[in-house]
């Protein structure tokens, strides 16, 4: 099998080194990618986000499926274009990627379905702002409609700062989406899915602020921890059989199935799952820690689901052990950041590059925000921890961050449903 992977960061990193190490996978490629992914892999600059151009590398390079990693893509309809072409294509439709695309219309679903959720109110003038704000609260959340690479997202005890959000966001036209603080820990669950079958992945937990502790801005994530020890037995059954089993029937039902990988973002507390948001990919950083344990080959996987097949697909096989995703971020992030710093000691094992390219001279340097995600597997979590700062303390980017209590808080028993 000839696999195009669409994408330019470590989740796409992460997919194309499990994929080469798929026998049955016989050549990866990828576009545009990073210099990371082009040390590994062919890689192609193309426009992501034109159906038109990615058909035509696809069949150019004769592929026989087309994964496509990012949102951008998904939501305009690339992977309609790409199953148009007849080619395989892992990645739901336009109509299907709505779950992501609008979060008025994944409320919707939840609703018809039956599906736990937050109380939610969209706000779209500001003439209603305040009325609508005095119905949520002491903790106010307050979310972008649209896509927001996981920053349009405030949550926060400060009515000014919520409204203060909100109202910047209705600036920019953007409809609001006001929402019910949802308590307990949030637990993200990647589900291959095939109009009705569903096939869980590893549960992982995703650290959205810049800070230690939780604290300061949201971000797209600054690290991520697999499995998690505190999730009770059965917990991840009852997520499947609650929430995404029944949001993939509705969706089948509305004539918009979902063909892809559906990602779950929940709080868990004593009544269970209530859906936080849904994504229609893969998401970043989760992917790099939950694909370091997937023991099954990733090409099966992929392939069953692009092409309907996936009620046929062997259990998936996971390898013991807990795997950690530590985030190492430029300068200023989660604001503008600097780039253009050069990067040593990223080209080990472990290292998953996001934001890097080449500079005029060859040298590796920094070029997004998000630069790279680190990987630490061992024998439980404390063990992947320290193995993952370990291969981090060797990578050096000047004016960098990252977080130093990636998955710490399991590890010392500290996490728990209310």
């Amino acid at each position: 099998m000839r696999v195009l992977v669409i994408g330019s960061g470590a989740r796409e990193h992460a997919l194309i080194t499990a994929l080469l190490a798929d026998p049955g996978v016989d050549a990866v490629a990828c576009a545009p990618g990073n210099a990371g992914i082009a040390a590994a892999v062919p890689v192609h600059a193309v426009d992501v986000a034109s159906g038109d151009a990615v058909v035509a590398l696809a069949r150019e390079l004769a592929a026989d499926l087309v994964v496509v990693g990012p949102e951008v893509p998904l939501v305009l309809g690339v992977a309609d274009a790409v199953r148009d072409a007849g080619i395989a294509c892992f990645g739901p439709s336009a109509a299907a990627a709505r779950i992501e695309g609008s979060k008025a219309f994944a409320k919707d679903v939840m609703s018809a379905a039956g599906v736990r959720t937050a109380h939610s109110e969209v706000v779209d003038t500001p003439a209603v702002l305040d009325a609508a704000l005095n119905r949520f609260g002491p903790t106010w959340v307050v979310k972008d409609d649209g896509l927001a690479a996981g920053k349009g997202v405030v949550v926060t005890a400060d009515r000014r700062a919520a409204r203060d959000h909100a109202a910047e966001l209705l600036e920019l036209g953007h409809p609001v989406l006001l929402e019910s603080f949802l308590s307990g820990p949030e637990v993200s669950l990647f589900c291959l899915v095939d109009g009705e079958t569903v096939v869980p992945l590893l549960p992982a937990q995703d650290h959205k602020r810049v800070g230690d502790g939780d604290t300061g801005p949201n971000t797209g994530g600054m690290g991520a921890y697999t499995p998690l020890p505190w999730l009770p037995e059965g917990m991840v059954t009852r997520i499947v059989d609650e929430v995404v089993a029944p949001v993939a029937a509705e969706m089948a039902r509305r004539g918009c199935p979902f063909s892809g990988l559906l990602y779950a973002g929940l709080a868990v507390d004593a009544e269970g799952p209530a859906v936080i948001e849904f994504n229609c990919r893969f998401g970043d950083p989760e992917t790099q820690a939950v694909l370091a344990l997937l023991d099954s080959p990733i090409g099966a996987a992929l392939h069953a689901t692009a092409t309907g097949t996936l009620d046929a697909l062997p259990p998936l096989q996971w390898k013991d052990g807990s795997a950690v995703t530590v985030v190492v971020a430029a300068e200023n992030y989660p604001g503008r950041p600097r780039t253009g710093d050069v990067i040593t000691g990223a080209d080990g094992p472990g290292v998953l590059h996001a934001g890097t390219a080449r500079n005029a001279d060859g040298a590796l340097v920094s070029a997004g925000g998000r630069v790279l995600g680190v990987v630490g597997v061992g024998d439980d979590l404390a063990a992947a921890r320290a193995d993952a700062y370990d291969v981090l303390s060797r990578v050096s980017l000047p004016g960098s961050h990252f977080r130093s209590d990636i998955g710490l808080a399991a590890t010392e028993g500290r996490i728990s449903i209310p």
